[in-house]
């Protein structure tokens, strides 16, 4: 599997915390480490793509709910 091929965010943040680990165990090889940090940048892209998107869906599903309570307030005046 690719970085980020078919994961979830849940799981691409867990392979994060697991990199971190790793890294602070200072026990890598330096082209190991090359490898792992650029495994979390791809990861840290990916989280951030899936949280832009659900941020902007939960804006586009509240103001459709604040468009359906404004339209339903104005339809009871």
């Amino acid at each position: 599997m690719s970085t980020t091929e078919k994961r979830t965010y849940s799981q691409a943040l867990a392979r994060l915390e697991e990199i971190v680990r790793q890294i602070d165990s200072q026990s890598i090889e330096i082209d190991r480490l090359a490898d792992l940090i650029k495994e979390a940048n791809a990861l840290i892209a990916f989280c951030n793509e899936k949280l832009t998107t659900a941020e902007a869906e939960v804006g586009r599903l509240l103001a459709d709910e604040l468009g359906d309570e404004s339209s339903d307030a104005t339809a009871n005046s």
